[in-house]
């Protein structure tokens, strides 16, 4: 059984030392100065030691009580987080996932009716943001983040790192300003995304392609935009194949030179560390793992290259 003091002393002492004030923690809590200064009496009887020191007015922690003021607030904010987690989803076969646009829109949406049909009980609700996630104090359950895979305080699934390959409208492949050669780049406008300027150098350098300056450029925001203007023929832009396979397929987009520049970058799927997780955030882990090793396996019949 444990042995816990009552959460309202709890609060009422943390409020206190944050505030170094019982009148404001009286205020923050909407009671009487007297109703902190009970609590907080009954509190230190139960522990048996003073946490604060009373001096006129003003009120300090004790060594006792500094010691304690970081448990109590991570305590409560666990809590906290809790609560607001089962209060805005009560079906626990509910999952708020926070997804790179990129990858939501270009691969997981297309895919997103795989998964109801092997889970139809279980309710996804996306939300796309490049950002990092604060899970203690957020309702999202989940996240596929971009990047290098070295964030703290979260358990860590890797689904796939990405390889650009130049992409573009087939109306660009045609005429006698078409693309015949590598060097036929420079004449075109090269898409990138912002922050990624250095990859259309590197690709370049890989064709062999020399390059002192570009100048045929365009920036977007996000990978999503710029495929969209490749889409439209303004240019030629980078993209990972996976998450356009759609266009590639209906013939919206064609691969001018067969390329590939690998990124240390990659997507991976998180969630707050050590968090038990609900069936519905089971289905997804385990079903987007599995759809990640299907896209990376050979096709069916390949031969594996061999090994010089």
């Amino acid at each position: 059984m444990r042995r816990l003091p009552p959460l309202n002393a709890l609060r009422s002492f943390e409020s206190a030392a944050r505030l170094q004030s019982f009148n404001e923690a009286a205020d923050e809590l909407c009671v009487t100065p007297s109703a902190i200064s009970h609590q907080i009496k009954s509190l230190e009887e139960f522990l048996g030691l003073k946490l604060f020191r009373r001096e006129r007015r003003q009120v300090s922690l004790t060594a006792a009580g500094e010691r304690y003021l970081p448990s109590i607030q991570l305590a409560l904010d666990e809590v906290e987080s809790a609560t607001r987690r089962l209060m805005t989803s009560p079906n626990l076969s509910a999952v708020n996932i926070s997804v790179a646009p990129a990858f939501l829109s270009r691969w997981l949406v297309p895919r997103i009716s795989r998964f109801q049909e092997q889970y139809p009980d279980v309710e996804l609700r996306f939300s796309a943001t490049t950002g990092y996630i604060d899970f203690v104090h957020s309702d999202t359950d989940m996240a596929v983040y971009y990047g290098e895979g070295n964030w703290s305080g979260v358990d860590i699934h890797f689904l796939r790192h990405l390889a650009s390959t130049p992409v573009c409208s087939p109306r660009l492949m045609e005429g006698p300003t078409g693309l015949s050669r590598p060097e036929d780049l420079l004449q075109k406008t090269l898409i990138h995304v912002s922050g990624r300027r250095q990859e259309w150098s590197q690709v370049l350098r890989q064709l062999g392609v020399r390059a002192t300056g570009l100048t045929r450029t365009m920036s977007f925001s996000s990978t999503a935009l710029a495929v969209s203007a490749a889409i439209e023929g303004i240019g030629i832009a980078l993209a990972d194949k996976a998450l356009v396979q759609r266009e590639l397929e209906s013939g919206q987009l064609v691969v001018p030179f067969d390329i590939t520049l690998d990124k240390p970058k990659g997507f991976y799927l998180v969630y707050q560390e050590k968090r038990p997780l609900t069936y519905g955030m089971e289905a997804f882990r385990d079903w987007i793992l599995a759809e990640m090793q299907q896209d990376m396996a050979p096709p069916s019949g390949a031969t594996p290259a061999a090994t010089p």
